[in-house]
């Protein structure tokens, strides 16, 4: 293969997080509207260019007033930040078809540096002839760390919502050429 432009197959991808709750659950959720500009030899992606974009207010953790109040100031602010921005500036092999991701992620303003862990599911023709590719990945970010502070005392202890955020994704691309 060689580098190529990619396009996001939407209808195949999906952006999901958790975060702890009550200290003894987890909440799940997904952003369900992001590009991605990805120049990519998929077999070697040590040498991609990587940029991602979500539309924060496409936040769903299928309980609309929770939504609402992850788009408001409290967290996301989406009428000041409407968008989640991750640029990778580093990608190093770390197996056969792994890679550690880093890059500048940029939420409410603040960019910071993460580290994502990538796996190339391997490439194929879909019915059409197009030449697709399948990734998938995950992190995990601290939220109070870009600003994401709002949270609740309990009466026993701990608080309402946790720091850690899991981040987990499948992204299925199109060769645009």
């Amino acid at each position: 293969m060689s580098i190529t432009k990619w396009e996001v197959d939407v209808a195949h991808s999906s952006i999901d997080f958790s975060v702890r709750h009550l200290m003894i659950a987890k909440v799940k959720g997904a952003f369900e509207k992001f590009t991605a500009d990805i120049t990519a030899d998929p077999a070697d992606m040590a040498t991609a260019s990587i940029a991602i974009t979500i539309d924060a207010a496409s936040i769903n953790t299928r309980i609309n007033d929770r939504d609402n109040h992850l788009r408001s100031a409290d967290f996301f602010d989406v009428a000041k930040h409407p968008t989640i921005q991750f640029v990778a500036n580093k990608i190093v092999k770390t197996g056969d078809n792994t890679y550690d991701v880093s890059g500048d992620l940029t939420m409410i303003g603040v960019t910071k540096p993460e580290t994502f862990k990538l796996v190339y599911e391997g490439t194929i023709k879909d019915f059409a002839g197009v030449e697709k590719a399948g990734f998938s990945g995950s992190g995990k970010i601290v939220r109070t760390n870009y600003g994401l502070n709002w949270n609740k005392a309990l009466e026993t202890g701990g608080v309402l919502v946790g720091e850690d955020v899991s981040i987990e994704f499948e992204m299925q691309l199109a060769n645009k050429g």
